[in-house]
């Protein structure tokens, strides 16, 4: 099946209106942070940024399918020692809205240097918000498992009574465990902590995520020929790793040389895969461009 990649110039707001309903399978993006990139996207006070994501978020609740997943990286500054509260205030309007708020995911940066301010520590951390149109929906953990770690030597190596039979939750939530059904086992699921560098000098983008996190959460909520939307791709690094892994993807930018760039390193990037086939169709309206 042909796998097509297609970017759009323009306001996601307005772009998102060209997409038919139900017809994205994940959603990965980060937008501009309330008060930040202003040199690029203008930046939006904390106390006007829930106005101005709605409209954004009510086109991409129409475009996601029933079985899509909607993964948003966002994260709230620090302002006279408080820290804002807009993202708390999003989400709540995002479920009046009717998204569900299923999951939320720590994105750890490894390599955050360090630095001190007279109240606080450095942030080596962003939220990765997990929403949802309904309670069922496409999610395949297999995919994400990693190796047990050496701490299954000693943890599972004499075990108790307890152990041995499913241990149900003290706190009434009807969850429980078996550690022995981990024995002999050589990968186990993840915690929904992220450990990840940081990746930016190389992007010519101000904030640009590592290929890790989309490849992650591609992997997780996606297979192949299904569709992956960036609304605010920037250096586009959420669209090559989904054109790599042979997911159609779609791209929007308000910024044109943004636009210019991943354009531009779309074609290599097919062209080095040499499938699919690499073709440039510029259509109206603000050139849209789709590689097939």
């Amino acid at each position: 099946m042909e796998i097509t990649t297609d970017i759009f110039l323009g306001d996601s707001r307005v772009e998102l209106t060209r997409l038919p309903d139900n017809s994205v399978d994940l959603i990965v993006t980060s937008p501009p942070y309330a008060d930040q990139r202003k040199n690029t996207y203008g930046g939006i006070h904390p106390d006007k940024y829930v106005g101005w994501f709605l409209p954004i978020s009510e086109q991409l609740l129409r475009v996601l399918k029933p079985t899509g997943t909607f993964i948003l990286n966002i994260k709230e500054k620090v302002v006279d020692g408080e820290r804002s509260t807009y993202v708390m205030e999003l989400i709540i309007a995002m479920r009046k809205q009717g998204w569900l708020w299923t999951e939320e995911f720590i994105w750890h940066k490894k390599n955050s240097y360090p630095g001190k301010w007279p109240n606080r520590f450095r942030d080596s951390w962003e939220r990765l918000l997990q929403f949802n149109k309904q309670r069922q929906f496409n999610m395949y953990q297999e995919e994400v498992m990693v190796p047990m770690g050496d701490w299954a030597k000693t943890r599972l190596k004499k075990l108790s009574n307890t152990d041995k039979v499913r241990d149900n939750s003290k706190v009434g939530s009807g969850f429980g465990k078996n550690i022995s059904n981990w024995l002999d086992r050589d990968k186990a699921y993840p915690t929904n902590v992220l450990h990840l560098a940081t990746e930016c000098n190389n992007k010519n983008h101000s904030a640009a995520f590592p290929e890790e996190l989309p490849q992650w959460f591609i992997k997780l909520f996606t297979r192949e020929n299904d569709t992956v939307l960036d609304p605010f791709m920037g250096s586009g690094t959420t669209l090559v790793v989904a054109n790599r892994m042979k997911r159609n993807s779609i791209g929007i930018d308000i910024m044109p040389e943004y636009y210019e760039m991943v354009k531009n390193q779309l074609k290599p990037v097919e062209l080095y895969l040499l499938e699919p086939k690499v073709k440039y169709e510029k259509t109206k309206p603000k050139g849209r461009y789709a590689v097939r």
